[in-house]
């Protein structure tokens, strides 16, 4: 039971001297993040090297993935602009490998961290607010807040901020939730049977859902600012 408590509550850090101040990073969260980029890296290189008019299984793999989002950002925003087309386009292929990536033995998921879904919640955050004084201007972005009566600004600003703690703590929550079960599963049954049907179950359903559902309400976000 101490083994399994440790596992859970466990984290793997480096700490080091800055000048006065002490850093503490988590080491697998790191590990595991750049893994996921370089693994995104490897797989962009290959599917556009020899890019062909008939395409094989990978090229078609990513044009149904640039596709799909390329439609979905055009469709959200109302714009032919493709600007926003890859931010959210990484986001999704960022978090949907971070979440299945540990189906692999002995590989976790980023997203298990707060730190990692919440440093994109608030990039998310700002590129929306930064939208949308760009295409409203300062001061109809300002007076946004005082909508639709002006002593209503406290609460409309308490409820931008929410939304990023809304996201970041749902993505989080859900693959640290299940990483817990599986855990917890396993000891129970000693890693036979249901360990390989959750870890396929919270892996790729459940991981691809939440991917899709934060990446979509950054999208949302955007959307509700420079309208």
């Amino acid at each position: 039971m101490d083994n399994l408590s440790e596992q859970i509550t466990g984290l793997p850090q480096w700490i080091f001297s800055v000048g006065t101040y002490t850093v503490v990073v988590n080491a697998e969260t790191v590990i595991m993040t750049w893994l996921v980029m370089g693994i995104l890296i490897l797989f962009s290189l290959m599917a556009t090297r020899e890019s062909k008019m008939i395409p094989n299984a990978l090229q078609s793999f990513a044009e149904l993935i640039v596709g799909t989002w390329d439609d979905l950002v055009k469709d959200g925003l109302g714009l032919d602009d493709r600007k926003y087309f890859p931010f959210i386009c990484t986001i999704f292929l960022l978090f949907w490998l971070s979440n299945m990536i540990g189906i692999i033995p002995g590989l976790s998921e980023p997203t298990q961290d707060l730190n990692t879904t919440l440093s994109l919640g608030v990039v998310g955050f700002f590129v929306a607010h930064y939208s949308g004084i760009k295409f409203k201007g300062i001061k109809n972005y300002l007076k946004s807040y005082c909508e639709p009566i002006f002593f209503m600004a406290p609460l409309n600003i308490i409820g931008e901020l929410s939304k990023v703690i809304s996201i970041s703590f749902r993505l989080f929550g859900n693959i640290k939730g299940g990483a817990i079960i599986i855990l917890v599963v396993s000891a129970l049954v000693y890693s036979l049977l249901l360990p390989p049907f959750l870890y396929g179950f919270f892996g790729l359903f459940i991981g691809t859902i939440q991917a899709f559902v934060f990446t979509m309400l950054t999208l949302v976000y955007i959307v509700v600012q420079i309208r």
